[in-house]
C-alpha cells in the first residue's frame, strides 16, 4: 500500500528513505535518508522501481504496535491480561447484542437487561448506559475496577474498543501497554563491562554457575576494579558524607540482570513452557433447536475409525486407519475428509478446515459430469481463481464448527487457527446427540452405502466379523482415498434426501447439489478462495531467538537459511509474555522444514534442517524418531554439535544398515507399522505444502493418486514398495558419505583412465576414430534417394 505523504518511509534498494515532499500534479517526490541527503525524482519511476517498498513502520493498514513487528496475539499475553480481555468482551458482547455470552441461546436467566435490549435501545444509547454502569461499579470497588482497567472507561472508550474488536479479534480490546515495543534496559558502562567480563570467566574456565552465583561475581568485578579505583576522595581523608567504603558504582538488583543476562547471552537451557490448553467452551443453557438456514453456517466436524481394513504403502500390511469427516449442517454435502494412519491431532483438524474453504482439483479419472456446474457462477472463473479445473463441491469459509470433547479440538493451537480462519469451534452439548447428528448419521450411510461392500469390512461389531477381514483387505490407503473421494463427488452429492429435505420444501426432490445451487440462487455466493499463506498461518507456532551461527532450534534440531540472516543476533522486539522471541511455523509432520514470516516484507520462508545433506534427500521420519536418536546418542556417550551428527543415527534407527532383500523381514510388525505411518505423514504434510514453498529437484518415480484438495507434492514421491523405501534409506546414507568424503578432501585428484583406454592410445595396430558419429546410423528418405541417384 503506497502512501506518500511527507513522513512516509520507503525501503529502496535495502536503505530507508522519507519522503520529504510530494508534489502529486507534478509528478515530483524528493527523499531524504537518515544522513541528511537528498533525492528528487518523479513519481513514475518511483512507483515503477523494483526494489522499492513501503516500510512496514509506517503503513497505516497496521496499527502502531504491530509497524515493524510481527503481529500480536493472545498467546503474547500474560494470564491476568487475558482475563482483563475476556471481562471487555463481555461487556462489548453485552452493548452489541444484550447479552454477555454474545448469543441468545447461552443467555443469563437475568438477559437481556432493560437499558441492553437492543429491540428497545440504540446502540450509543447501550453504550452510555455501559459506561454509567462501569463508572458506578468504579466508585463502589475503585480497587478491583483499576485492577480490571475498567475504572476509566467513556463512550470513547466503548467505541475504540468495538473498533479494534472488528479490525483485530480480541486481541485488539487490549492495552498497547502491555505489548509495548521491548526497549531493554539502561546500565551504566562499568556495569557493562562487568557483565561481559563475568560471562567469558564463566562461559571458558569455571564450571556451571548459577546466576546468584554470577551476580556476586558481578558485585565482586565492580567492587575491585571500579569502586577501588575512585573510592579516595579529593582531599585525601575520607568524611562522614562521603565514606570511603560506599560503593560508587550503582548495581541494578538480581531480577534486572538476570533479565539483562537472558536477553545478551541467551537461557540457561530452560524449556520454553507453552501456553495453558484452552478452557473449555461454554455448554448451551438451554436445548431449543438451532434453525440452519445457509451453508457454511454449521459444520459438523469428527472422526472415526474406519471400519474396513486396508493395505499401508510401504509394506502392504494390513492396517486400520481413522477417518476425519466434515459435513455442511444445511445441505448435507460433505465437503472435506482426511484418512490418516494415526489418530488425528490438531495440525490434520486445520487442514481439514483449510480443506473445506478451497475448491476440489479434478483427477485424471473424472468425468465432465463432476465438474463445477452450479448456477451463477460458471466453471471457468472459478478455474481460473483456483489455477485449476474444480469438481463439483461446495467450499466455504465455516462460521460456527461444531465437534465433540476430544483433547485435539481443545488445545491452544486450534484456539489459533479458528482465529486465523475467522471461525468459532464450540464442542457439542454432553448427553446431546442432536448437536452433532448430521456427521454421526453421515458416517452410518457411508458404512451402509459403501464400506459394507468393499473386500476387509470388518462389520459394526466383534460377534458380525468375518473369519479374516486383515487377510480380505485389498485396497492401499491411497486407493481407498481415491474411492472415498470418487464416490463423494460422483454419488453422495447427488443423492436424493428421504426424510432431512429441507423444512422450505419438505415433499421436493433434493441432493446436497441441489441445496447448494438453492442457496446461491438465494443469498449469492462469494467467491473467497483462501491463499496460499493460509498454509504457513494454520501451523503450530514456536517462540524461538535466532542464533547468529545456527539459526534456530526447535524440537532438538537446528534450522537456517538465508531468510534468517538479517535477523541474526538480534531481538525480534516484540513485547508481552514472549518478549524479543520471533515466531517460526513448523508441521509435526514433516520436521525437515520450517517456516519464517519475515517482519518487515511479511513474506514466507523456507528453512532447512542443518542435517539435511546437499544431494538427495532423508526418508521421512517423525518426532519420535528424533527423540529415540537422541536417547541412543546419549546411550553411546555422544553429544553431536552439529544436526549432521544426528543424520547417520536417524538413518540407522530408520532402517539403513539391514540389507534390502531382508529389510521387510527383519522388522516387527509394530516397526513396520511406525515406518508407514511416517510416510504417509510426510506424505500427507507435501501434499498440504504450496507448491512453491520449497524448492527441490523433480520426482524421480510416477507421483501418487492427487489427494483431496489442492496442494501438489514438490519433494520424492516415497515408492509403494518396501525395497524401493529400502533403497532410498541406502541411497540417502551413500549421500550423506560421500559429501563427508568430499569435505574432508577438498582437492581430489583426477581418476585415472581405465587400463584398457591407456592400451589402446598407446598401441600400433589401434584404428584411427571415424570422423562421423558411429550412433547416428539413420539417415531420411531424401538422403537415401540422393544416394541411389549417384
Amino acid at each position: 500500500m503506497w502512501n506518500l505523504e511527507p513522513g512516509t518511509e520507503l525501503i529502496i534498494s535495502g536503505s530507508a528513505w522519507r519522503i520529504r515532499s510530494c508534489l502529486p500534479h507534478l509528478g515530483r517526490v524528493t527523499l531524504v535518508d537518515d544522513d541528511g541527503e537528498t533525492w528528487k525524482t518523479s513519481l513514475s519511476e518511483l512507483i515503477h522501481r523494483r526494489d522499492c517498498r513501503p516500510s512496514t513502520r509506517t503503513r497505516t493498514d497496521l496499527p502502531a504496535a504491530d509497524r515493524g513487528r510481527q503481529p500480536k496475539a493472545m498467546d503474547d499475553l500474560e494470564e491476568y491480561e487475558r482475563t482483563i480481555v475476556t471481562l471487555r468482551m463481555e461487556h462489548l458482547r453485552e452493548v452489541d447484542t444484550g447479552f454477555r455470552s454474545g448469543d441468545r441461546l447461552d443467555a443469563l436467566p437475568h438477559e437481556p437487561r432493560p437499558q441492553y435490549d437492543p429491540d428497545t435501545t440504540t446502540l450509543t444509547q447501550r453504550r452510555l448506559a455501559k459506561a454509567g454502569e462501569l463508572r458506578k461499579a468504579a466508585a463502589e470497588a475503585p480497587a478491583q475496577a483499576k485492577a480490571n482497567g475498567l475504572h476509566q472507561v467513556s463512550l470513547r472508550t466503548l467505541v475504540r474498543w468495538d473498533t479494534a474488536r472488528a479490525k483485530y479479534g480480541p486481541v485488539g480490546v487490549a492495552d498497547d501497554r502491555w505489548l509495548r515495543e521491548a526497549t531493554g534496559h539502561t546500565i551504566s558502562p562499568e556495569v557493562r563491562e562487568a557483565l561481559f567480563a563475568v560471562y567469558a570467566e564463566s562461559s571458558d574456565r569455571r564450571s556451571k554457575l548459577t546466576m546468584r552465583d554470577k551476580e556476586r561475581l558481578i558485585h565482586q568485578y565492580v567492587r575491585e576494579v571500579f569502586d577501588s579505583a575512585g573510592a579516595e576522595p579529593a582531599g585525601g581523608e575520607a568524611t562522614d558524607a562521603d565514606p570511603a567504603d560506599a560503593p560508587q558504582v550503582e548495581i541494578p538488583g538480581y531480577d534486572t540482570l538476570r533479565a539483562i543476562w537472558k536477553e545478551w547471552f541467551g537461557s540457561s537451557g530452560a524449556r520454553q513452557r507453552y501456553a495453558r490448553s484452552a478452557a473449555k467452551a461454554k455448554q448451551y443453557a438451554t436445548g431449543r433447536h438451532i434453525v440452519v438456514h445457509r451453508p457454511g453456517q454449521v459444520v459438523a466436524l469428527d472422526s472415526t475409525v474406519l471400519p474396513v481394513k486396508v493395505l499401508d504403502n510401504v509394506f502392504g500390511d494390513p492396517v486400520s486407519v481413522y477417518l476425519t469427516l466434515a459435513v455442511d449442517v444445511y445441505t448435507r454435502s460433505i465437503v472435506a475428509f482426511r484418512l490418516s494412519l494415526v489418530s488425528d491431532s490438531s495440525v490434520d483438524v486445520a487442514m481439514v478446515l483449510r480443506d473445506m474453504m478451497m475448491p476440489l482439483p479434478m483427477r485424471p479419472d473424472w468425468g465432465k459430469d463432476v465438474e463445477w456446474a452450479y448456477p451463477g457462477v460458471p466453471h471457468t472463473v472459478v478455474a481460473e481463481f483456483a489455477g485449476y479445473e474444480v469438481a463439483g463441491l461446495p467450499f466455504f469459509p465455516p462460521e460456527t464448527v461444531t465437534t465433540d470433547h476430544g483433547s485435539v479440538y481443545r488445545n491452544h493451537h486450534l484456539v489459533e487457527v479458528q482465529r486465523v480462519i475467522k471461525a468459532n469451534i464450540k464442542p457439542s452439548r454432553v448427553l446431546r446427540p442432536t448437536d452433532k447428528h448430521s456427521v454421526e448419521r453421515t458416517f452410518g450411510a457411508i458404512r451402509s452405502l459403501l464400506f459394507a461392500l468393499l473386500l476387509g469390512y470388518q462389520g459394526t461389531d466383534v460377534a458380525d466379523r468375518g473369519v479374516d477381514p486383515e487377510a480380505d483387505a485389498c485396497l492401499t490407503v491411497t486407493e481407498m482415498e481415491h474411492l472415498i473421494a470418487t464416490w463423494v463427488v460422483e454419488t453422495w452429492q447427488n443423492r436424493r434426501f428421504g426424510s432431512y429435505a429441507p423444512s422450505w420444501d419438505p415433499r421436493g426432490d433434493h441432493s446436497p447439489n441441489s441445496l447448494f445451487a438453492a442457496a446461491m440462487y438465494q443469498g449469492g455466493f462469494a467467491l473467497r478462495i483462501p491463499p496460499a499463506e493460509l498454509y504457513y498461518q494454520l501451523l503450530p507456532r514456536h517462540k524461538v531467538i535466532i542464533h547468529g551461527k545456527r539459526g534456530v532450534k526447535i524440537k532438538n534440531l537446528w534450522y537456517d537459511g538465508a531468510a534468517l540472516d538479517p535477523y541474526r543476533g538480534e531481538l525480534s522486539h516484540r513485547g508481552g509474555r514472549n518478549k524479543n522471541k520471533y515466531v517460526i511455523h513448523r508441521d509435526p509432520r514433516d520436521p525437515c522444514f520450517v517456516f519464517f514470516q519475515d517482519p518487515r516484507t511479511h513474506e514466507w520462508h523456507t528453512l532447512r534442517w542443518t542435517g539435511l545433506p546437499e544431494e538427495g534427500e532423508v526418508p521421512a521420519f517423525s518426532d519420535a524418531r528424533v527423540r529415540e536418536a537422541m536417547r541412543e546418542l546419549r546411550k553411546r556417550g555422544l553429544a553431536p554439535k552439529a544436526d549432521t551428527e544426528l543424520l547417520p543415527v536417524l538413518l540407522e534407527l530408520i532402517g539403513g544398515n539391514i540389507p534390502v532383500e531382508k529389510w521387510p523381514t527383519q522388522l516387527s510388525k509394530r516397526q513396520r507399522t511406525e515406518h508407514a505411518r511416517e510416510v504417509a505423514q510426510a506424505a500427507a504434510a507435501a501434499s498440504d505444502r504450496p507448491a512453491n514453498s520449497v524448492k527441490r529437484e523433480p520426482p524421480t518415480q510416477p507421483a501418487a493418486v492427487p489427494a483431496a484438495r489442492a496442494g501438489t507434492p514438490d519433494g520424492k514421491v516415497v515408492p509403494l514398495r518396501p525395497k524401493d523405501r529400502a533403497q532410498q534409506v541406502h541411497d540417502a546414507v551413500n549421500s550423506e558419505r560421500r559429501r563427508r568424503r568430499e569435505a574432508a578432501v577438498p582437492d581430489q585428484l583426477p581418476t585415472p583412465p581405465d587400463l584398457s583406454e591407456r592400451l589402446r592410445a598407446s598401441s600400433l595396430l589401434a584404428l584411427p576414430d571415424d570422423d562421423f558419429d558411429d550412433d547416428d546410423t539413420t539417415i531420411t528418405a531424401s538422403e537415401a534417394e540422393e544416394e541411389a541417384s549417384q
